[in-house]
């Protein structure tokens, strides 16, 4: 029978990482790849018998990476600490990899617990990240900082059934995510030279906002909906912003005038 690893990724999860754990149970090995978290979420982890490693941050990508390297199963299923793993969901991926004619990859999709409700639109149901149960060895990440692909050898599946994700514990932590993010984003803005511009830069948060609220049904999700949406727009906003703030140097002691009163 083929052997199952669950690879988590975490930095202070305490207040999310134990239910994740839970939800895994089932698996063969579980391995969280921890960055020095100080706020007892090692602790949670070693209560459930998850092996932890301690890998500094350096992007998202190079992160999982090196978690994949730490793995001893035959097959690979990713779940973020905000993930959790339904009891179908976990059969499926069972009988996914007992199956002769199985995939080398599979999407999985999520069905988002958003401002207290399970989100039917928006463009998080179905919602998929990089395909989170592959054999081990024949997917990578690319390194980028933030929002990460992939390089596959192999053929790509579909799973059906989907498992949770509570992306924000409430609204001051998808404040502090959307601005860890938009940060981090520059990077990619960075790579490939895009334009810095504020007019730019508000027209991509309004196109972000669009996107999610009127094309992908978000104001179907009420207040839900328009919140995502709206996050969307201050977090794209935000990134090509700050990509303009560092393109140009803006972030600088200014030189001090003798007087303001000229």
């Amino acid at each position: 029978m083929p052997r199952i690893s669950v690879y988590i990724i975490a930095f202070n999860e305490a207040e999310k990482i134990e239910a994740a754990l839970r939800s895994v149970a089932w698996a063969d090995e579980v391995v969280v790849a921890d960055s020095f978290s100080t706020d007892g979420t090692v602790e949670i982890c070693q209560r459930y018998q998850a092996r932890v490693i301690q890998i500094p941050f350096e992007g998202f990508g190079k992160l999982r990476n090196t978690a994949l390297d730490a793995l001893t199963g035959d097959w690979v299923f990713s779940l973020d600490a905000d993930e959790r793993c339904t009891e179908a969901a976990a059969a499926e991926i069972r009988a996914t990899v007992e199956s002769a004619d199985a995939a080398d990859a599979y999407w999985v999709p999520r069905r988002n617990f958003v401002f207290g409700r399970w989100m039917r639109h928006s463009g998080y149901t179905p919602d998929y990240r990089q395909p989170q149960l592959f054999r081990r060895g024949r997917l990578r990440y690319t390194e980028d900082a933030v929002h990460e692909t992939f390089v596959l050898d192999g053929r790509l599946g579909t799973l059906r059934e989907p498992i949770a994700q509570i992306p924000f514990r409430d609204l001051a932590q998808m404040l502090h995510k959307m601005q860890r993010y938009s940060t981090l984003g520059t990077e990619r803005l960075r790579a490939r030279q895009a334009p810095a511009s504020m007019p730019g830069a508000l027209l991509h948060g309004v196109a972000a906002f669009l996107r999610h609220y009127v094309f992908q049904l978000g104001f179907l999700d009420g207040w839900a909906g328009f919140i995502i949406a709206f996050a969307n727009l201050e977090g794209t906003f935000y990134r090509y912003a700050k990509h303009v703030e560092e393109r140009r140097g803006l972030v600088q002691e200014p030189p001090l005038p003798r007087s303001f009163r000229n």
